[in-house]
């Protein structure tokens, strides 16, 4: 587990260019809407579980950055899975934009719930991954979202927020946290 971590908190710092990442678009859905994911994983280590990573996009959307960022996962020799929180694929074009999509979900935690819970269980779908080692990541925006998962009580084993919002409407469950101590104290 410490491995796990220190490699994502070294994530901004490292990419390896020898792995053989293949990515893929995919759709999946939440209730109605339909969201646009892609997954990445390195297909030279094929057939043989690792961990998943969730990543989390930036209030922009799920853009090339997000993509970008799961590539550099799955060369890391994780399957990366970067999802949707605003549905449709939508990637805002500027500032105004960007606020209204990420206010709205702000707003309305249960869809934003909702929507990480389907890519949370699209990633933990995927024949490589090792669905009892999950980690999630995100960016500004998505970092917010990663911890508001976190605090309401999302089943993840890392969670790392890369200068994303602390503040919370949300706090920790007390039972969550006890919950996910007993858990990782039995394993």
């Amino acid at each position: 587990m410490k491995g796990f971590i220190l490699t994502l908190l070294m994530l901004g710092l490292a990419s390896g260019a020898s792995a053989a990442v293949q990515g893929k678009e995919l759709t999946y859905r939440a209730g109605e809407v339909p969201l646009q994911g892609y997954v990445a994983w390195d297909t030279e280590t094929e057939g043989k579980k690792r961990p998943g990573v969730l990543v989390v996009h930036e209030w922009w959307g799920h853009n090339d950055y997000a993509r970008k960022k799961a590539r550099e996962v799955a060369e890391l020799g994780y399957v990366a899975f970067a999802l949707d929180m605003y549905g449709e694929g939508k990637v805002a074009d500027h500032p105004d934009e960007a606020g209204q999509f990420a206010s709205a979900l702000r707003q309305n935690r249960e869809k934003a719930k909702e929507r990480f819970l389907a890519a949370l269980a699209e990633l933990k779908a995927h024949p490589d991954v090792d669905s009892t080692q999950i980690a999630a990541i995100g960016y500004c925006f998505g970092g917010g979202v990663v911890l508001d998962m976190v605090r309401a009580g999302v089943d993840l084993d890392v969670a790392a927020s890369f200068h994303g919002s602390l503040a919370t409407e949300n706090p920790a469950q007390k039972e969550a946290v006890k919950a996910r101590r007993r858990r990782h104290s039995q394993s």
